[in-house]
Order: structure tokens, then sequence, then C-alpha cells
């Protein structure tokens, strides 16, 4: 039953989040391209009341007529539309998906007992979720501060660009050092999606408050509080591309198990960014297609550091293992969890579905078993510990 209701409260968790990420992901993405799409105003009369640029659009059978002030207009409405609430929907709710997936259960999802660094190889649980929860934290920190210290006036952004870019190769390489392969992007991921929300609730959303209230007392706006929103909101336009794509890593054990992963994971971030640029400019009617196809050479790049070695198992001395020697491994440490009603508390169902309770199921799933295997990602922190010697086997295992 724990397990039941555990998936069932990740289902929904995870129903949600990927609701509000869709909604607010396609709110950004839908106000940076009017942004750049914006004219300059035709009528005189708009001009002279302070309309910086327009738009003209139709969508769902009706036309639309988007406006946008050099500062502000002469007066604001009462029901002034705010974004917000989508962006920090999807931090809770991812939020609570890790708690969910990877706090409760750390010796299995987070510590990497392959770490080269034996402090974090040793971490137990609690200092494991200690160290995650830090990890965002400190993240965001050092985010906020480059903004602050390099570019606080949005008079150095291309510096600022630079520094958090190089931040991101840091945060990928701490990353996958100190925990699993699979949190390693997870957590790269939620480090960049933490700074975007934080971004909306430190400050856009305070300074265009600001420039609200100061309106409403016929008082100017501050403009650095437009240039300050615009500097964060144009970094989470850059960041949506690769936390997508971190999110949705942990589907895919060849991204995160190789040796490499983090320069895999960099390539990955840096090709969503350059494709993210080529929209950018799009909308702003700039026809830019190097931009694609320097975002599809990194990707190729990414997946050709991250391939497989093409020199099969190690060679051993005599006769290959056999079933018996094969299904003894498996027995004994991936039966708990991949059968039909798993033994380990925390799964309510065989992970990926994969039930290895017979030799014609394990046959089936064979190269999945010697890669997870082979790349050290299974089992999952090496739990049951397996050996060297018991990987050599699977790793000799003929078709």
């Amino acid at each position: 039953m724990y397990g039941y209701i555990g998936d069932v409260v990740n289902l929904l968790l995870r129903w949600l989040h990927v609701i509000a990420a869709i909604a607010w992901i396609g709110e950004s993405i839908y106000f940076v391209m009017l942004d750049n799409s914006l004219r300059a105003p035709k009528a005189a009369e708009d001009r002279d009341k302070g309309v910086f640029g327009e738009m003209w659009a139709v969508h769902g059978g009706g036309f639309y007529h988007n406006q946008k002030y050099t500062t502000a207009p002469a007066k604001l409405p009462n029901d002034l539309h705010w974004s917000f609430w989508k962006a920090y929907t999807t931090w809770l709710t991812g939020f609570g998906l890790f708690v969910v997936l990877y706090m409760a259960s750390p010796a299995f999802y987070l510590v990497n007992a392959n770490s080269p660094w034996a402090w974090a190889a040793s971490l137990s649980g609690w200092q494991a979720n200690l160290l995650a929860l830090a990890f965002l934290l400190g993240g965001w920190v050092v985010y906020n501060e480059l903004c602050k210290r390099i570019s606080p006036n949005m008079e150095r952004d291309g510096l600022l660009s630079l520094a958090v870019a190089v931040m991101i190769v840091v945060v990928a390489y701490l990353s996958t050092q100190l925990f699993t392969g699979r949190a390693a992007f997870l957590l790269t991921g939620a480090v960049m999606a933490t700074a975007m929300s934080a971004n909306v609730f430190f400050w856009i959303i305070p300074g265009q408050r600001r420039m609200v209230k100061a309106m409403k007392a016929g008082e100017a706006p501050n403009p650095l509080d437009g240039k300050r929103g615009k500097q964060r909101s144009v970094h989470n336009t850059y960041f949506t591309l690769p936390v997508v794509l971190l999110m949705v890593s942990n589907h895919y054990s060849f991204l995160y198990s190789h040796e490499m992963a983090w320069v895999v994971m960099a390539l990955l971030i840096f090709a969503g960014a350059v494709i993210r640029q080529f929209f950018v400019l799009m909308h702003a009617g700039q026809q830019k297609p190097l931009y694609l196809v320097a975002g599809a050479g990194l990707i190729v790049l990414a997946f050709w550091v991250g391939a497989p070695s093409a020199s099969g198992p190690p060679a051993g001395e005599g006769e290959a293992p056999g079933r018996e020697q094969v299904s003894a491994v498996i027995e004994q440490h991936c039966v708990q969890c991949h059968a039909r009603d798993p033994e380990h508390a925390g799964f309510n169902a065989p992970p990926a579905g994969y039930a290895f309770e017979s030799w014609e199921a394990i046959k089936r799933q064979q190269s999945v078993i010697q890669q997870v295997v082979g790349n050290h990602y299974m089992p999952l922190g090496n739990v049951t510990n397996m050996t060297a010697e018991e990987r050599d086997i699977i790793a000799a295992w003929e078709k």
C-alpha cells in the first residue's frame, strides 16, 4: 500500500507539474515572441500616447492588437493581468516531486557510491539530502550574485552571459561528482529552474509592483526595474530548452551514465540555448540558420562524446558465462525491484516495466541490462554491493 500511495502522489504531482510548466513556458515563449515582433506604431495618436511598438495577430477566429508602452500608459486598468503563479506552481510541484522521488530514498537515488571523492561516496542518506538542498540554494545565490555584481545596471549583460555559462559548466561538473548520474542531470536542471522561478519571485514581479505603485501615485517608475526584469526574463528564456531536456533525461540512462556525463550535459545545455537564440532572432525578423546548425552540431558532439565503447565486453579466460551464472547475479541484485510484486518498499510495480522473473524476460532485455550494469548505473547506488566480478559476468554474457 505504501508503494501504491507513493505512485499516486507521484502521478498527481507530475501531472500538475507538467501542466504548470507547459503554461509557464508557453506564456514565456509567447511574450518573448511578442516583444521581438513589435513594430513601430503607425497611428500618430498611438505614438503620442507613448506606444513603443505594436503587433497585429489572428488566432482562433479573432483578431488581436497588442501594444507595448515605452514606460507606462497614462492610466492603468484595475484588472491588470499578472503572470507569476504558473512559475511558482511549476517550482513547487517540481520540488515536491524531488522530495517524493529522490529525498525519500536518498541512498538509492542521490548518493554517488562511485564518486571519485571519498567523502561524497560515503554520505549517509540525510547528508545527501542536505547536500542536495544546499546545491539548489547555492546555485541560486551564486547566479544572483553574478547578476548583481557584473551587470547591476544592465550595461554588461554580454559579460554576465559568459559568466553564467561558466557557472553552468561548473554546476554540471560538480553535480556528476556529488550525486548519481540521474540525480546530477535533474539537479543541474533544478538549479536553472530555481533561478528562473526566483527571478520571477525576487526581481521581475517586485519590480513590476514598484512600477505600478509609482504610476498610481503619479510618479515616474524607476527605469531600472523594467531593465532588470527584462534582463532576468531574457535569462529565463535561454534556460527554457535546456531545463526541459534535463527534466526528461532521467528516462535515458545513456545520457547520465557515461564517465564524461558532465561534458554531455554541458554540450546539450549550450545546444538548447543556441537553438533558442535562433527563434528569438527569427521573431525579431532576422533569419540566422547558422544557430540551428551550431545547435545541431553541439547535439551531435554530445552524443559522440557519450557513445558507449565499441570494444565490447572484456575478454575472459574459458567459456562465456552460462544461464545459471547470469541468472544468479540478476536474482541476487535485480529481482528485489524488477519483479511483478517488488520486495523493495519503494516500488509498487517493476521499474520501467522490467520484471526479471523468467529467463525469457531477462534475455529480452539483455542489451539494456549489460548497458546499465556495465556503466555502473545499476544497481542504484550499488546498494546490493554488486562486485566487479559479477559485473564482468554480465559484460561477458553472450547472445
